[in-house]
């Protein structure tokens, strides 16, 4: 018991002694001292204080011999921290300052990995992930041979699958909430027609996407569902626009698992259609 007594003091003491000579740097009016002290925080993973002494010396430093180290330090720290939209900026500054410094490559490669670890979930606004793809492409742009160009396509490939889910996730929405209500896009419409457009627009913008066929399957319930509920007038279209859809879902994906689902709503098409054999 006195062991742990002993151990929990001479913790605490360090602990206050390194609080009080933290703070008599932080206080102190000399700028390479704080700076010194700031990398040697870095370095120890104390990435907070290195962030606080180093907001401290970076405007001094600008145009020193430190001047770059500096800002790019500042903004790793920061980065390393987690408070990555800060770190964004401070690697962007860094590369307007500096585009043709010493960490120019990599600032410009933060800037991306800074947005894209603060990019939400795909049933969230999406503007992040946009931002975060924009930073990657400007990268790849600025260096073309990039040593992280490798990584750079991997996390780009994984932004655009968010962007996907997210228009998926809308897709589905829409089409689950069927007639229930009334989905004010254009000039109006049921929430079929706009699982049908969110689907059809995703596709197009996304020609390869793995889940190309869950668009396309919501696109063909879609127009049957809105067959099946419209008015005497739009009925026969409707139901031939429908019949179509299935047959193009069926030459696009004849091995599908709704192949039976398509096959179905074909049957009732042509009942209405009166296309029977």
């Amino acid at each position: 018991m006195k062991k742990e007594l002993l151990f929990i003091w001479c913790l605490a003491t360090l602990l206050m002694s390194c609080a009080s000579e933290f703070n008599k740097v932080y206080k102190s009016n000399d700028i390479f001292y704080k700076y010194e002290y700031a990398k040697e925080a870095y370095i120890r993973g104390k990435y907070t204080r290195a962030t606080l002494l180093l907001q401290q010396c970076v405007t001094t430093l600008k145009g020193t011999d430190n001047g770059q180290e500096c800002l790019y330090m500042l903004a790793m720290a920061t980065y390393k921290a987690k408070d990555y939209e800060t770190a964004a900026q401070y690697f962007k500054r860094y590369y307007q300052s500096y585009p043709k410094g010493t960490f120019a490559e990599m600032a410009s490669f933060y800037i991306g990995e800074s947005l894209y670890q603060s990019t939400p979930e795909p049933r969230l606004d999406q503007s992040p992930t946009m931002a975060a793809i924009n930073a990657y492409q400007e990268y790849l742009d600025l260096f073309p041979d990039a040593h992280l160009k490798e990584l750079t396509h991997s996390r780009l490939f994984e932004l655009q699958d968010k962007l996907i889910q997210k228009e998926l996730l809308s897709a589905r929405l829409y089409y689950n909430l069927g007639s229930y209500f009334l989905n004010c896009i254009g000039s109006g419409g049921s929430n079929y027609e706009a699982c049908i457009v969110t689907a059809q627009n995703a596709i197009k913008t996304y020609p390869y996407s793995p889940k190309k066929e869950d668009f396309a399957v919501l696109i063909m319930k879609s127009k049957f569902e809105l067959a099946e509920r419209s008015v005497e007038e739009k009925r026969l279209e409707r139901y031939r626009d429908a019949e179509d859809e299935c047959y193009g879902f069926l030459n696009e994906y004849p091995d599908s698992e709704f192949r039976k689902l398509a096959e179905k709503y074909i049957a009732v098409c042509k009942k209405y259609t009166g296309e029977e054999s």
